[in-house]
């Protein structure tokens, strides 16, 4: 009762309310994608490139927003900023389900972006950086584990909805749940307060942290070297797959060596949470981009045969694990909670734009030149982020 206690009336609680939203939020606008945008462009009759750029529009439109929500959040609290994200994504998601306009399609992916921008991890680890102040990190850490599962229980569940209800029941029933369970845990259930800023110490043997300037070149390189990792997991989650099938590996086994890469993040997550609760993030996140600079060596050099398309995936599930903690975790850690919901939002912004243009560019270079060479612009994008990481120096 005495670790119970504290989950239910105390700060941690946001962990819960959030974990539950997170899962909910990343099950409803983001994994869904995949699965439900070939079937509106087949049966409204556009090309698979257009309607897959209503998702492209959207992330920029999160990463425009970004900054916004998390100044807000900072203001006003998670609990005022994010039930609107629900909301706003409910009825992105109801109109997309009525709408047959290319038009309104685009516009409402639009608002879709906003959604994203309002609900998922960037603002979720705003809301602990206000609730938690300098330590944040361990309850950062928690969210993500939670968040972990959100495309373990998406994919099964919109698949299992599209053969029942099609792509529009789908998003139909995903609408619901955000206005009905998601919108109201975050206004009524998520916790209000926030971090008293740290006194001084008065003891001598002890020194108050020490933290770098939220712009220059410390900014500049770890917004940098964030935005050049995010290019990678955008393009990989739409072409990695499509890539082992042309360099060899039958589609049952391609499918297979995919799954791997939700356990081994979890599996990341855990070993962070447990073990490397003293490492700073900043060698959290130099390891982590080290390790698939290394799958991508290991990729280039021995080939794609099933066991090395089975290590690649494993150390980019455990590399993206491992950073998604750490794009909470290291702005805290070297520039401080002060405005951290703001600090959040800036450092999103470029990432959520790379992302945008991600799986538009890759399906370029591989429809013109050849899948080694997206390979190789993805190592590419993977190396400039270590060499950005290597450049930061902690306060």
């Amino acid at each position: 009762m005495q670790f119970i206690s504290p989950l239910v009336t105390g700060p941690w609680r946001a962990v819960l309310v959030l974990g539950v939203t997170e899962i909910l939020s990343w099950g409803a606008l983001f994994y869904p994608v995949v699965l439900t945008v070939p079937l509106i462009a087949a049966e409204r009759g556009w090309s698979l490139t257009f309607t897959m750029s209503g998702f492209s529009l959207g992330l920029l439109a999160a990463g425009f927003a970004a900054p916004t929500i998390g100044r807000q959040i900072d203001r006003h609290g998670g609990h005022k900023v994010m039930p609107w994200g629900a909301l706003a994504g409910a009825a992105a998601l109801l109109g997309l389900a009525a709408t047959e306009h290319p038009l309104a399609f685009l516009a409402l992916w639009a608002v879709m972006g906003v959604a994203m921008a309002s609900s998922l991890y960037d603002p979720a680890f705003a809301t602990l950086g206000r609730i938690f102040g300098a330590k944040a990190r361990r309850p950062i850490t928690a969210l993500t584990l939670a968040g972990g599962f959100a495309s373990t229980v998406s994919w099964p569940v919109t698949h299992l909805c599209l053969a029942h209800w099609g792509w529009r029941g789908t998003y139909l029933f995903y609408a619901a749940l955000l206005a009905i369970v998601a919108a109201p845990l975050l206004a009524f259930v998520l916790p209000r307060q926030r971090a008293e800023p740290t006194a001084p110490s008065t003891d001598p043997q002890r020194t108050a942290p020490v933290y770098l300037p939220a712009r220059g070149r410390a900014f500049l390189l770890v917004a940098a070297a964030f935005a050049a990792y995010l290019f990678v997991p955008a393009a990989l989650s739409a072409h990695l797959l499509a890539m082992f099938e042309r360099l060899g590996l039958e589609r049952t086994t391609a499918v297979t060596i995919g799954a791997l890469f939700g356990p081994a993040q979890v599996a990341a997550r855990i070993g962070e949470f447990t073990l490397a609760s003293n490492v700073h993030p900043l060698g959290v996140a130099r390891f982590a981009v080290g390790l698939i600079c290394a799958a991508f060596v290991l990729l280039a050099a021995a080939g794609a045969s099933p066991l090395v398309a089975a290590i690649f995936a494993v150390a980019y599930g455990a590399a993206n694990g491992l950073m998604t903690i750490a794009r909470g975790t290291l702005p805290l850690a070297l520039f401080g909670p002060a405005g951290y919901g703001a600090l959040i939002g800036r450092i999103a912004k470029p990432g959520l734009i790379i992302q945008s243009a991600a799986p538009l560019l890759v399906a370029l270079v591989i429809e013109r030149a050849s899948d080694a060479a997206a390979l190789a612009l993805l190592a590419a994008m993977v190396t400039l982020s270590l060499v950005a990481f290597a450049l930061i120096r902690r306060p």
